[in-house]
């Protein structure tokens, strides 16, 4: 193939591809292992790899290398490849390098910040290095939404999720938000019609926890010679597809959160191990987005692993590992304990019921604080009063509300309409997957998870960014995202219609 133009872009991303691993790397030391001493080092690392990665991106004759491209002859991988690669050198050419330097020296030290501000509770600890970010943020917002014609908040959430708009996002949230009362109304009173189900007696050592979460992710399809677990104030998923790096965090008095966590960020993992190797470090290689990620996740998590199927195989290994705790770790009550609904305050322990109102949220808020209709100062009031009329939940400290999470303090705004579209995905995913090979159910029974993994090897993971989310979910499943089909499973899950 004589394609001169479109193999020297191939190679400039390949290097650049190389970078922002390297970054990712630096970011998951960081977050899970790093002396606390080494932020300004580490600070000064992740700028400058920034920058370069910027450079190259925008160097002069990017932009007449993609264009030339565009006249070349190319197949229909190179052809979906050569559009990513503009997509993003849309977005970075809308930044200049002194603002890709300052947002990432900013978002460093404002993490920083956040982690010991986050157990203190302590907002106005954090207040002023969150303002730098978010000031810097708006900036970037109004560069990109001038280059990609959308409002700025639309060009933020387009970073990690392409073509995300809120036209599409906000009636399916605002519907949800109507559904819930009664719909949780209802699940409660059946709930506390049954009983409350036997709690499994602690404590729970660490040690053993991690050991348990470890065989559960292989069990789950996890390839230790590709990745492995570590702990971190912030459930994570990191690394490279060849080397991925999953986190979680530990109570001794509760094992679920914790195994649940590695669960959730084992589904992450398997997306990344599960993209075309073939181009690794090429922009048409990597995850399609945030929406379709935290779909492969919420899949492996919700639907699958707190299936009865699950619980019934999960149940002997739970009394093998944790004894004298037969009747909570029953099959049915291990099935009632994780589908159990309770209003809480932290987002990443929230049920399937509630987990939207926690988006719908923060969806709302980061618009506010966007647009400049929050002030940050009220940031922590406008938070309470949400989470009271959601979840009606009166939150007591900000350790609960407002800084639970690291997104904001990490300059990703944008990110959270993504987990509530991925909980809508992955139920459709998991529905059609179900559909395609009846045999998918009983196999989780017997903790088999090679067929549910090989059909999203073939329906989402091997397709990387190819398609766009709306085409993989449409040839995946045979239509476009229904919201519907998650609330379906909902009902069928939690009221038995």
């Amino acid at each position: 193939m004589n394609a001169p133009s479109y193999r020297s872009l191939e190679q400039r991303f390949a290097r650049m591809g190389a970078i922002n691993e390297a970054a990712g790397m630096l970011h998951w030391d960081m977050a899970a292992v790093m002396p606390e001493g080494g932020h300004g080092a580490r600070a000064e690392q992740l700028a400058v790899l920034g920058v370069i990665a910027h450079e190259m991106m925008t160097a002069s004759d990017t932009a007449e290398l993609l264009a030339a491209a565009e006249a070349e002859e190319l197949d229909s991988w190179q052809r979906a490849n050569l559009a990513e690669m503009h997509r993003l050198h849309t977005h970075a050419t809308a930044l200049s390098p002194r603002l890709v330097e300052a947002m990432t020296r900013a978002r460093t030290a404002c993490e920083k910040a956040w982690r010991a501000a986050r157990p203190a509770g302590d907002f106005g600890a954090v207040i002023e290095p969150l303002r730098h970010v978010l000031d810097l943020t708006r900036e970037a917002a109004a560069a990109k939404a001038e280059k990609l014609r959308l409002s700025p908040y639309e060009a933020l959430m387009d970073e990690f999720e392409p073509g995300a708009r809120i036209a599409d996002i906000t009636p399916i949230f605002d519907d949800y938000a109507a559904f819930l009362p009664d719909f949780l109304g209802r699940v409660l009173e059946r709930q506390q019609s049954e009983g409350a189900p036997v709690e499994p007696a602690g404590p729970f050592p660490i040690a053993t926890q991690k050991a348990l979460g470890e065989r559960v992710m292989g069990i789950l399809g996890f390839d230790f010679r590709h990745g492995r677990l570590d702990t971190s104030l912030h459930p994570f998923c990191g690394g490279t597809p060849d080397d991925v790096r999953i986190t979680t965090r530990y109570d001794e008095l509760s094992f679920a959160g914790a195994l649940m966590g590695v669960i959730h960020e084992t589904g992450h993992a398997l997306y990344e191990r599960g993209l075309p190797e073939a181009w690794r470090r090429q922009p048409v290689g990597q995850a399609r987005g945030m929406a379709l990620h935290e779909s492969q996740s919420l899949l492996i998590e919700m639907q699958a692993a707190r299936s009865r199927e699950f619980c019934a195989f999960l149940s002997p290994l739970l009394r093998e590992t944790y004894p004298g705790n037969d009747a909570a770790f029953a099959p049915d009550n291990l099935f009632r304990l994780y589908t159990r609904v309770a209003p809480g305050f932290i987002r990443v322990d929230a049920d399937e019921v509630t987990y939207p109102a926690h988006v719908i949220l923060r969806y709302r808020l980061e618009q506010a604080l966007i647009s400049g209709d929050l002030a940050l100062r009220d940031l922590p009031g406008a938070w309470n009063e949400g989470m009271r009329h959601l979840l009606g939940l009166a939150v007591t400290s900000d350790r609960e509300g407002c800084l639970q999470d690291i997104h904001w303090f990490d300059g990703a705004f944008g990110y959270f309409p993504c987990y509530s579209l991925g909980a809508m995905n992955a139920a459709q995913f998991y529905a059609s997957a179900a559909a395609a090979d009846p045999g998918i159910p009983a196999a989780l029974g017997r903790g088999d998870f090679s067929l549910l993994l090989a059909w999203l090897r073939e329906n989402v993971h091997g397709l990387g960014s190819s398609l766009t989310t709306a085409e993989i979910v449409t040839r995946a499943t045979g239509r476009p995202l229904d919201a519907g089909v998650f609330r379906a499973h909902l009902e069928r899950r939690y009221l038995g219609v």
